[in-house]
């Protein structure tokens, strides 16, 4: 992988495929950039795509103490590196760190696409524990990986409880205990936003072309956590993708490319 060093001289790896415009991939802070290796070779046709580790995860280092700004600081170095502007595209979790650095680095982000931000701003699911990082932070300082992914597949993402046994068998499980460390992350992103409450108002600023994907079979708050957010994007743009749900970005590759593609240019012209 080549590498790119962020403002607090975390070294950041990362790779590049394909031809065209510079778009950056972020994954969510539990996966490595690998678990976008489909959907990127999907959209290098159309794009130089970028993936990278974020700190702390992958062959990325994990600097001092974590705080979301240096992950935005992590985003504009990449930035500078694919030539000075870029799209940028993610998918659940990663998607509060898109909003956030669409936010801070303005033009340097030609557009962004989120596919189904995992907002809670309504009855239409249970909101998260309010300490629900703090506890998996205890457990993972307790050596309890394991533990602390059950913790947030249950109460965070809220599988039910009967299904984890049949989780764990996956070798998934134990690459997703690796990078226990890291669930905190996206959940200190994404504070304030998955309690159930509206969306705050005064949080993200974004005029660039923004579009906000929701699969059809999703459940109902994420197609209210994509209208709630459209209202706070003045070039966004919803799009259905048909037939499929919230796995999609991960396991639909050239759907969901074919997706960004049309639908980042319709809100561009």
């Amino acid at each position: 992988m080549d590498q790119v060093t962020s403002a607090d001289g975390t070294t950041i790896a990362y790779t590049t495929q394909g031809a065209g415009p510079a778009l950056i991939l972020v994954s969510t802070s539990m996966d490595d950039h690998h678990g976008l290796d489909a959907t990127a070779a999907a959209l290098a046709s159309d794009y130089t795509v970028v993936g990278y580790d974020r700190r702390g995860v992958g062959q990325s280092g994990s600097g001092g103490p974590y705080a979301p700004e240096r992950e935005v600081e992590d985003l504009a170095a990449l930035i500078q590196a694919a030539g000075g502007s870029a799209t940028l595209a993610a998918g659940s979790g990663g998607c509060g760190l898109v909003l956030e650095a669409a936010t801070a680095l303005g033009d340097a982000v030609n557009a962004i696409y989120l596919f189904e931000p995992p907002f809670i701003i309504d009855d239409s699911r249970p909101p998260v524990p309010a300490d629900w990082v703090e506890q998996v932070e205890a457990l993972v300082a307790a050596d309890r990986r394991s533990d602390a992914v059950e913790l947030f597949m249950t109460q965070v993402v809220g599988v039910p409880a009967e299904y984890v046994e049949g989780m764990k068998a996956d070798p998934s499980w134990e690459a997703s205990a690796a990078y226990a460390h890291a669930l905190g992350h996206d959940g200190r992103i994404l504070a304030g936003t998955q309690d159930g409450k509206p969306l705050p108002t005064d949080r993200w600023s974004v005029g660039r072309p923004a579009v906000v994907a929701v699969a059809e079979h999703s459940e109902p708050f994420f197609h209210a956590a994509a209208q709630a957010l459209l209202t706070q994007l003045p070039r966004g743009r919803y799009e259905s993708v048909p037939g499929l749900d919230h796995s999609a970005f991960w396991t639909a590759p050239d759907t969901v490319a074919a997706s960004l593609v049309t639908a980042l240019r319709a809100t561009s012209s």
